[in-house]
């Protein structure tokens, strides 16, 4: 099935600083703030939620289509994507903008300063999500605003059952908002921190919110995941990882994981485990789109981990 993915691609420049940010900001000269510092150890990294939830559905078997907006330095993503065997057919290319991008600095306590620059990404609500051709299912993923919202009402004016996973989106919308993109949705995901943030936004509870559709996920790190299904509550285990090195790109993994489940009409309890997996998976490298497990590997850790097949 054609999986239509809105939502964001970017550059990721990660830099580690040797030593402690406390030990060069001085406290009481935070109003007059101008530090400098050295990096020596740097890489970038292709990202962005619809472009790590596109690289993990491919692994899975999917056909991912990818809705972004993007700049004049897309090329090398361009051919990423191109050797990948994904397509770009729904991704727009602006002339004089930036693709968006995150410059990363991390010390050595693994505190982070993080400058984003949204780029085009600001211009996705010129992309139609109804007019990309052949498409059984979506998602809408941190975007741009304006983008995120008319994404929503597109699938569902077209009939096209989507995910709604608003991640670090959610500031960006009001309550009322949030609540409007929730009814449009047949599925909405969220880390437990968004859920908590969703729901003193719209004043309802996760059974509430539940109830308005087919199913509402919520991520709890190493606690696990829970799917709120038919008035029912499915407890998903967490998977062991081999090692944790890097959770970021750990949350796009897992949706992958349930776009594929969805698309395959798995049942839920299965569709929440192989999401658990494609987690693990992810965790254990650095980056969002650096593991490279086959299917078959992948099968393997789903029938280790919950003694179920892939199908």
């Amino acid at each position: 099935m054609r999986t239509l993915i809105c939502g964001s691609l970017a550059f990721d420049s990660i830099m580690v600083f040797q030593d402690h940010f406390k030990h060069h900001i001085l406290p009481d000269k935070i109003h007059m703030l101008n530090v400098s510092f050295l990096v020596p150890e740097m890489r970038r990294e292709f990202g962005g939620c619809a472009g790590n939830i596109a690289y993990n559905l491919k692994l899975l078997g999917g056909e991912p289509v990818i809705m972004a907006t993007v700049g004049d330095d897309f090329g090398a993503y361009a051919d990423r994507l191109d050797g990948l065997g994904i397509s770009r057919e729904a991704i727009r290319q602006l002339p004089g903008s930036y693709t968006a991008q995150a410059f990363i600095t991390t010390d050595l306590a693994d505190n982070q300063i993080t400058a984003f620059h949204p780029g085009a990404m600001n211009f996705s609500h010129q992309n139609d999500a109804s007019t990309a051709r052949g498409i059984g299912l979506g998602i809408v993923s941190p975007d741009g605003r304006d983008g995120m919202l008319n994404h929503c009402r597109q699938f569902h004016a077209a009939g096209i059952p989507f995910v709604f996973d608003p991640g670090q989106g959610m500031p960006l919308f009001s309550g009322d908002e949030l609540l409007e993109m929730v009814g449009l949705a047949d599925y909405v995901t969220l880390n437990d921190y968004e859920a908590e943030l969703l729901q003193a936004r719209t004043g309802l509870s996760l059974d509430a919110l539940a109830v308005r559709v087919k199913c509402l996920v919520v991520t709890r790190g190493e606690a696990g995941s829970r799917l709120y299904v038919d008035g029912d509550v499915i407890e998903i285990a967490v998977v062991a990882a081999a090692q944790v090195l890097d959770p970021t790109g750990c949350g796009d993994a897992f949706r992958a994981g349930l776009l594929y489940g969805i698309a395959q009409q798995l049942d839920w309890e299965t569709t929440g485990q192989l999401a658990s997996v494609m987690g693990a998976i992810k965790i254990e490298q650095r980056g969002g789109q650096n593991h490279r497990p086959t299917r078959e590997e992948i099968a393997g850790r789903l029938k280790d981990a919950f003694g179920k097949a892939l199908d």
